[in-house]
């Protein structure tokens, strides 16, 4: 049940392409459980000599593919029609590992909160989903440098009806009905600021449905996502301004980045090292023009290091 993009036919799916998913909201992490990898051990053990710590990029190499984890949100990571990986993190992934010397990736569809425990227990190698990187996730897995970014948003009924803006919203109007992602940032952000009518959701189908169907008011996700499905999908509704959440008197800007288990060290080293090149190059913000980013949306100096202390 492995999907995968043949490296002789790779071809980055446009926003044309975004919405002929093949049953998008419905893949759950039991369809990734279908495509368990073997990591022969720990997945990042050494051969001795100068390839000390080198077991799971070796492996990739030899087997020709990496098993990338993604959740379905357009456009940072999910499946086109045609079983493809697509979005912002896959080509990403597919550039640095083309540059490492593995030419294809293989997606492994999981819901938004199967993410990390699908990568503890080797059920793909490499998250690819722009999750952002939070000190709490850091304890769990290792983020690359970052790779992109964008701010917050709420997708709304035409013309706003309820004014909705801030998270502060539905704590000072607990009627209202607010769907954000298991597990994401925006579950915390809502949290922080009080909202308790929260519908918690797998994926961005799920959250456009609800919302079309009116049984919430908003959807909370980044700008880019919210503006990239609109776009393939249409539907009477709005995008609220763009904004960066405050707490403590300091913004939260979030930074996406390609996650690993912490004990490929010497994997993410090379992937780090590749990023650098890219952001350097111009090849970062090539990779996601495509899917909306913009050059705001590129690494402005922030360190993975610096996420992790929070």
């Amino acid at each position: 049940m492995k999907m995968q993009v043949s490296a002789n036919s790779r071809r980055a799916p446009g926003r044309r392409d975004a919405f002929r998913l093949a049953g998008v909201g419905a893949i759950t992490l039991g369809l990734a459980a279908c495509s368990r990898v073997d990591d022969g051990g720990n997945g990042g053990g050494g051969d001795g000599g100068g390839q000390a710590d080198t077991g799971l990029l070796d492996r990739l190499r030899e087997q020709g593919f990496v098993n990338v984890g993604l959740a379905n949100e357009i456009p940072f990571g999910f499946v086109d029609g045609d079983n493809d990986p697509a979005g912002q993190s896959p080509a990403v992934a597919r550039a640095v590992f083309e540059e490492l010397g593995v030419p294809e990736i293989r997606a492994n569809p999981v819901a938004w909160d199967g993410l990390i425990p699908g990568l503890q227990a080797s059920q793909f190698d490499v998250i690819a989903a722009g999750m952002f990187i939070t000190p709490e996730r850091c304890e769990q897995v290792a983020f690359t440098e970052p790779t992109a970014t964008s701010p917050e948003a709420f997708m709304v009924a035409a013309g706003n009806p309820h004014g909705i803006r801030h998270f502060t919203d539905f704590a000072d109007n607990p009627d209202l009905r607010l769907a954000v992602l298991n597990a994401s940032v925006e579950q915390d952000y809502a949290e922080h600021f009080g909202a308790e009518n929260l519908e918690l959701i797998p994926d961005q189908t799920t959250g456009y449905e609800l919302l079309e169907s009116g049984r919430v008011d908003a959807v909370s996700m980044l700008s880019v996502s919210h503006h990239y499905l609109l776009q393939d999908r249409g539907g009477d509704f709005d995008v609220t301004e763009p904004f960066f959440p405050e707490i403590d008197g300091q913004e939260q800007k979030g930074w996406g980045g390609l996650c690993l288990r912490p004990a490929e060290t010497a994997l993410l080293e090379e992937m780090n090292r590749v990023i650098a090149e890219f952001t350097e190059n111009g090849r970062l913000l090539e990779l996601g023009e495509e899917w909306g980013f913009t050059e705001a949306d590129l690494p402005d100096g922030t360190t993975t290091a610096e996420l992790c202390e929070g």
